[in-house]
């Protein structure tokens, strides 16, 4: 069942189960998924999935009037045999792995002009990771990327988000079959960038997807994880670290849709906020289809409050349509930062500011370490610290 507990004022945790329901997952959408905008109303914040969002902060990205024309530079730096392409709207890989499930992100399919490809042979290996630079320099662009890799291959990818922009984006993973693809999704903005995306996975028979989306910077970061098998004994682990700043709206939102037998999914999402009007969202929806028998899924978001004024909602959703499964569940809990951990470590000649970066550190180290390049690990952990000083 959902957990919530220690929920300081102005946050709320909300949690549900059906069982063997109508799809509640898929009528909490006010329109069916399409890549074409014109299917889909002009929100107005009373939508489900937009009630959360301040519209008048997405700078004309969800009612048609934001005009392409910013400059945003993508850059690809990929180990030898890795095959990276620039395509036009009309090549077969484009939007393979989803298709939007809202207004923006079928805004940004219908207008973005090319595509990074990025490829890697089946059976390849890569020992070293593939490195995506987007950096905005201002202005609005709409984008789309393709990571897409052959049966039995094995990598790496590092996306990370920097510089200035109003951007528009989906971005799509094709796992093939018994592939393993580990993906670090790093928003590192400026404090004015908009940044609203619809990420895709698509996983193959006895594939493994592991993502880990780190969320530091911007005026607001809205971000769609979605999930789906396209084969039986696949497994995706979702993970999440944000740090919401003074005035900054980030917002998470996971769809896991199990649509085979035999498949798993794990997802485990990790927020701390401060500052007035620190604002994070996570909605987590697992569906279970009738004909995924065998399903094993969990998932978890856990929130950290430092100061006062911040708020946060964290709803996590589990539709199962079948009973016979090995096991589904959620938590979700939010909590004050604690005074009795800070004074043990006081209490041990540690200075309080030295202290208060250790309960902090603690609390995100195990999604930390899984990203699994060092050099990605010592940066986020000196943007906590330096999170963490600029508030003292």
């Amino acid at each position: 069942m959902a957990e919530a507990q220690n929920i300081p004022a102005g946050s709320t945790t909300a949690g549900s189960i059906a069982v063997a329901a109508e799809s509640t997952v898929a009528t909490r959408m006010s329109a069916p998924p399409s890549f074409d905008v014109a299917d889909f109303p002009v929100p107005h914040g009373r939508e489900e999935e937009w009630r959360f969002t301040p519209l008048e902060r997405l700078r004309g990205l969800h009612d048609g009037t934001a005009v392409a024309g910013g400059v945003l530079n993508v850059e690809v730096n990929a180990p030898e045999g890795v095959v990276v392409e620039t395509v036009d709207r009309g090549d077969k890989r484009l939007g393979k792995a989803g298709t939007p499930v809202d207004r923006v992100a079928a805004q940004a399919y219908s207008s973005f002009e090319k595509a990074s490809v990025v490829s890697v042979p089946k059976e390849m290996v890569l020992t070293e990771p593939i490195r995506i630079s987007v950096h905005g320099e201002g202005g609005t662009a709409y984008g789309h990327q393709v990571v897409e890799l052959g049966a039995f291959a094995e990598a790496v990818v590092v996306i990370d988000h920097t510089g200035d922009a109003v951007l528009a984006a989906n971005v799509d993973f094709v796992v093939g079959d018994g592939a393993k693809l580990t993906v670090v999704s790093v928003q590192d903005w400026d404090d004015k960038a908009v940044h609203v995306a619809q990420h895709n996975a698509l996983i193959g028979r006895d594939a493994s997807f592991k993502s880990v989306v780190v969320t530091f910077g911007g005026n607001l970061v809205r971000l769609h994880p979605r999930v789906t098998y396209a084969g039986t004994g696949g497994e995706a682990q979702l993970f999440g670290l944000y740090f919401t700043d003074r005035g900054q709206h980030q917002e998470h939102r996971l769809l896991v849709t199990h649509n085979v037998p035999h498949c798993k999914s794990n997802a485990v999402y990790k927020g701390a906020l401060q500052g007035e009007g620190a604002h994070a969202v996570w909605i987590g929806d697992v569906l279970i289809e009738a004909t995924a028998e065998g399903t094993d899924t969990y998932e978890m978001n856990r929130n950290l409050v430092l100061t006062d004024g911040a708020r946060v909602d964290s709803v996590p959703n589990l539709e199962i349509e079948t009973g016979e499964i090995v096991g589904a569940g959620h938590a979700s809990a939010t909590g004050r930062f604690d005074d009795e951990q800070l004074f043990y470590l006081m209490s041990r000649g540690i200075p309080a500011d030295e202290a208060r970066r250790l309960v902090v550190r603690g609390f995100f180290a195990e999604l930390v370490q899984q990203i699994g390049l060092p050099d990605v690990e010592e940066r986020l952990l000196a943007k906590i610290d330096a999170e963490l000083e600029a508030s003292v």
